[in-house]
């Protein structure tokens, strides 16, 4: 038997936020087994903690869609760093958990305790390309509406590839219906993870809505995506003249979804982080 908690992250109540599938005993699995277990719980993501094999780091953690794997992702860092936490497997240093994942080493803040506590992760250094025209007309094509030109969409690689835009309101981001198919042979045409889309709100505690689909993975909305998050704030660093002195806002997700969350996002000096906090909602052991 190995355990496993199913833990909310991106919010403190139960069955909101994202869940995230977290074998804390993966030691002996192979890939296709952790593909299949992956597959089985339906999530966005499954993540497997694993040894450490850097000396830095205090755990290694695979990250499984239903379909493959990915070599970084947000919400099932906070939500297995959470798991680890409460299992008492792991502790912070100095005030932080560093995993070790395909996309190297990623230090976690780790604020306050029990149901108060915050995690905070600092994402992997971001690639940028700017989409070309015909990739733009193709996004719309799959959003079935016009994007800001002014800030040109782009692709963000953070081990997670989100391809990012900025469209005219939350309330538009709200409204989407993307074309999933057509969406998933132009993620993999681009070999994207999937596309993360905001609007800014005129007012309420989140500064902008985002929506993140990635259909190519076996997701077609993703909840509430730290990596996609993350990417929009390098994205918004990389365009808004106002970013010149940092970033710092708080964005909401996974409304459209019934599991409505909050992220908060720093982005300055050429770095970006994100937090939030994670609550779990189910554990037990896999029979296997």
């Amino acid at each position: 038997m190995r355990a496993y908690k199913v833990v909310d992250a991106f919010s403190d109540k139960p069955f909101m936020g994202n869940p995230v599938a977290v074998v804390l005993e993966a030691q002996g699995l192979t890939d296709a087994e952790m593909q299949t277990i992956a597959r089985w719980t339906n999530l966005s993501e499954t993540t497997f903690l694993l040894p450490a094999t850097s000396p830095e780091a205090d755990y290694r953690l695979r990250i499984f869609t239903p379909r493959s794997e990915l070599p970084f992702a947000g919400h099932p860092t906070l939500g297995s760093a959470h798991a680890v936490l409460e299992a008492g497997l792991y502790s912070p240093r100095d005030g932080l958990l560093v995993q070790e994942c395909g996309a190297g080493l990623v230090k976690i803040a780790v604020n306050g305790e029990g149901a108060e506590r915050t995690l905070t992760l600092s994402m992997p250094p971001a690639k940028i390309r700017t989409l070309s025209d015909d990739e733009v007309s193709e996004l719309e094509a799959i959003l079935g509406h016009t994007v800001f030109k002014d800030e040109a969409p782009a692709i963000i690689d953070v081990g997670a590839v989100w391809i990012v835009a900025r469209l005219e309101s939350a309330d538009t981001v709200l409204g989407l219906k993307p074309d999933f198919a057509r969406s998933a042979e132009f993620e993999r045409k681009l070999g994207a993870t999937g596309l993360s889309v905001f609007g800014k709100h005129k007012g309420g505690d989140a500064e902008i809505e985002v929506r993140s689909f990635a259909p190519s993975c076996g997701v077609e909305e993703d909840p509430v995506c730290g990596s996609g998050n993350g990417s929009v704030g390098f994205f918004r660093a990389s365009r808004e003249t106002a970013s010149v002195g940092g970033l710092s806002y708080m964005a909401s997700q996974g409304k459209q979804v019934g599991r409505d969350g909050r992220i908060s996002v720093v982005a300055e000096n050429g770095n970006v982080s994100v937090g939030g906090m994670c609550v779990t909602c189910a554990e037990g052991a896999l029979l296997y």
